[in-house]
């Protein structure tokens, strides 16, 4: 069978890394002095397993929010003995100077620190306890690592205890102490965004073998001095830096460059033109090259091939053909060639394997990946691009496509622009269109990013993308895994008063959605979260508007769901004054029969319970109920279930009838002309997952209109929807129970009759199992 995309499924050393990492006290782990936690005397962990426990415990702590952060984690790698660490890659504010002086003793070869700004000048002396060993150093986006915080920093050998960190590093004193002296074996570093107040020549000179430099947004006051590493430089990232001609020329200097990025972020922000001859000499002088990247720079002059002279046939990568005239004198194509926002991606033939660009879809893509880690204002620009290409015309890679969007989310989970931007192309690129080529654990991804934006912003449009892609999924099923945080989100977004009105209206439907068809362990959960309370409050502003919408319908319909069966969540909604507003809505929306049903269907799950009956058994509510009995609102709904809430309520005997008026008598007289005036074959508007509270009104001698009422609908439904409803009968033991019906001398001849035309109904269905009902099918949007 074929598989589908994203159907990998995790190795067995993420499964069981992330099950340790969430039960470190059964596993690895125990409870100390003080609540520390300790790692057990028994356990030697290698690197390989050490590194990856680290590294997946900053992914599950930026990108699951159910997951408990403990307070003294890296101490647990503290001794080299018992525990290995080689490559660690940190990310965000919530890394800390404790946590690197934690590791200290480590032999750590690669050290990834990005976007860091919890850390300040205590992390650079830490740094220096690996001078001996690192090889690869990224502090990307650590503005702060560069400033001392309120007093003295300690040596890395010093103990942190006492030190007070619950906010991240604020800028101060400019660090002047450190230097990369003794770090002899770095070869890979990321200084990107760099303050300006840093000299980074002067922090650089030390560093005698370094093969690959990022200066990404740095402030360079000279450029001579990346001369020192022409013998051995093979990359050379100048990303956003202002280029000049001098810099130019000493990067033509490098000639063992293998890979060479003077991209900018936009035309509009560079002073610099690039030219063709420029571009000449970058071909003709570095020719180890197998990477460019000349994004975002305005052609000052034309070097491409005019279209009427470009090679015949179709888009080829080799160089001789090239339709950018610079690039002829390529050796060979490039690996990788950067052509964002610049007029070149639109050429023919690039003499490259790997381009960005926007002309189409490899090229956005291309994009994405080459952009989303240090370049998130570029990645939101090709994100938004790949979702007019999912919108407007056809996504042909949309397993890359979704894997990048996902990556991209959770990679800048507190970047607003990515995430309104991608929560926005995961909506089209989950829809029905690509929903068959799509697996499970591709869209549980999905699923957890979407939650995170929503979790993460308030803001209007995160807010209406993320419920919008939930939409795209089959409800309650795909999200059962995520059922309690989604609900809870849910309601968080309807809490306030003036909710944007179309947030609201999808919110609200997804609430129904979840609560419907969902056993009651589910929809007392939930209940308890404020459900029915957040329900009401949303009908209560409704009607001070005096506005009957989807809101309300959707609100009375979720209500009508979540009490189904589940007394709690009944009375809930008495002890929040639903009754009241019940009978304001009534009155305000006298001719909304949708709305009419809805109600009336909750308040049929009140009536089931047996303790919250007399509550309704007011002299007001019993007339409004025998007043709705002569509704034809949406067919016999209303009617049917308003005879539902007074068949129950007359089952509790004459005795609990203490009013005078309306009297006990008319009301079922009512009821039974009502029964009588009903279509047996209508088709309804309702779902039943059980029969249980029908089967208790049968053998009862107690009140035979609502005998008769449960024996109406039993008849009805196994007639029209027999494939469902007489298994379920059956099932549940419905035919021992209508032959007591035929056996009681109090049951009514007509109620007989018709008891016994559904036991030979499910008789006919056992001896043709094939009924399919005429080709109709059941409406299970509601039943509570």
């Amino acid at each position: 069978m074929a598989t589908k995309a994203g159907d990998d499924p995790d190795s067995l050393m993420t499964l069981t890394t992330v099950f340790c990492l969430r039960n470190l006290r059964r596993t690895m782990c125990y409870q100390g002095l003080q609540n520390k936690l300790c790692l057990r005397s028994d356990i030697f962990l290698p690197s390989e397993i050490c590194d990856k426990l680290v590294n997946t415990y900053m992914e599950l702590v930026h990108t699951d929010s159910n997951f408990e952060p403990e307070e003294s984690f890296f101490q647990l790698f503290s001794d080299p003995r018992s525990t290995r660490l080689t490559r660690v890659q940190l990310r965000e504010d919530f890394v800390r100077d404790r946590d690197l002086e934690a590791i200290r003793k480590q032999d750590l070869i690669e050290l990834h620190l990005t976007y860091c700004n919890g850390l300040s000048s205590r992390s650079l002396k830490t740094l220096a306890c690996f001078r001996d060993t690192l090889v690869s150093l990224c502090l990307f986006g650590c503005s702060n690592i560069f400033y001392k915080k309120g007093g003295a920093p300690l040596a890395c050998n010093e103990s942190t205890e006492d030190e007070e960190e619950e906010s991240p590093a604020s800028r101060q004193a400019l660090e002047t102490d450190f230097s990369f002296q003794g770090f002899n074996r770095l070869r890979l570093l990321n200084l990107g965004g760099l303050p300006d107040e840093v000299d980074a020549e002067a922090l650089l000179r030390p560093l005698r073998c370094v093969t690959s430099l990022d200066l990404s947004n740095v402030h360079l006051l000279g450029t001579a001095f990346l001369t020192q590493w022409k013998d051995r430089l093979a990359s050379l990232v100048l990303y956003n830096v202002d280029l000049s001609e001098e810099l130019i020329g000493t990067a033509l200097e490098l000639v063992h460059l293998r890979h060479l990025d003077i991209s900018q972020e936009s035309m509009r922000v560079t002073k610099f033109k690039m030219t063709r001859k420029i571009l000449t000499a970058i071909v003709q002088r570095l020719l180890h090259l197998v990477s460019l990247d000349i994004s975002g720079h305005i052609m000052l002059d034309n070097c491409t091939v005019p279209h009427f002279e470009e090679a015949m046939g179709r888009p080829s990568t080799e160089p001789c053909k090239s339709s950018i005239f610079p690039f002829r004198e390529l050796k060979r194509p490039l690996q990788f060639l950067g052509l964002y926002d610049t007029t070149l991606c639109n050429v023919t033939h690039i003499p490259a394997y790997k381009v960005t660009g926007s002309k189409n879809e490899e090229q956005v893509l291309n994009a994405i990946e080459a952009y989303t880690e240090f370049r998130p204002e570029l990645a939101h620009r090709a994100i938004n691009q790949l979702f007019d290409i999912a919108r407007i015309q056809h996504c042909n890679q949309l397993l890359r496509a979704l894997q990048l969007v996902i990556a991209a989310l959770k990679c800048h989970k507190y970047d607003k622009s990515i995430q309104v931007t991608g929560s926005a192309a995961l909506f089209y690129l989950t829809n029905t269109e690509y929903r068959s080529d799509q697996s499970v654990l591709l869209r549980r991804e999905v699923i957890h990013v979407v939650l995170n934006g929503m979790e993460q912003y308030q803001e209007v449009t995160v807010q209406r993308n993320c419920c919008l892609t939930l939409c795209n999924f089959s409800i309650p099923e795909e999200l059962e895994f995520q059922y309690r945080r989604v609900n809870q989100l849910l309601l968080k977004i309807l809490e306030p008063a003036r909710q944007d009105e179309s947030i609201q209206r999808i919110a609200v439907h997804l609430c129904n959605a979840l609560v419907c068809q969902v056993d009651n362990h589910h929809k007392e959960a939930v209940g308890k979260m404020g459900f029915v309370k957040t329900m009401l409050n949303l009908i209560q502003k409704k009607l001070l508007d005096r506005m009957c919408d989807q809101v309300m319908e959707f609100s009375w319909s979720a209500l009508w769901n979540i009490t189904d069966e589940t007394p709690d969540n009944c009375q809930m909604f008495l002890n929040c004054r639903g009754m009241t507003l019940f009978l304001d809505c009534l009155q305000e929306f006298p001719d909304k029969q949708e709305l009419h049903r809805n109600m009336l269907g909750l308040l049929g799950n009140v009536a089931e319970v047996k303790a919250l009956r007399p509550q309704l058994l007011t002299p007001q509510f019993i007339s409004v109920f025998s007043n709705l009995l002569d509704s034809k609102a949406d067919g016999i709904e209303v009617s049917y279930n308003a005879c539902g809430v007074l068949s129950h309520i007359m089952f509790d005997g004459s005795e609990v009838w203490a009013m005078q008026e309306p009297r006990r008598e008319l009301v079922m007289e009512k009821m039974w002309e009502a029964i009588r005036s009903w279509d047996v074959s209508s088709r309804r508007n309702i779902n039943y997952r059980s029969f249980e509270p029908i089967l208790r009104l049968l053998p009862q001698s107690i009140s035979p209109v609502s005998q008769h009422w449960a024996t109406w609908a039993l008849f009805n439904l196994v007639s029209v929807y027999p494939s469902k409803y007489c298994p379920l009968l059956i099932k549940e033991g419905g035919i021992t129970l209508l032959e007591k019906v035929l056996e009681l001398e109090s049951s009514h001849p007509e109620t007989k009759d018709m008891a016994r035309k559904v036991m030979e109904q499910c008789e006919s269905f056992h001896e043709d199992p094939m009924e399919t009902n005429n080709g109709q099918e059941v409406n299970y949007e509601h039943r509570g």
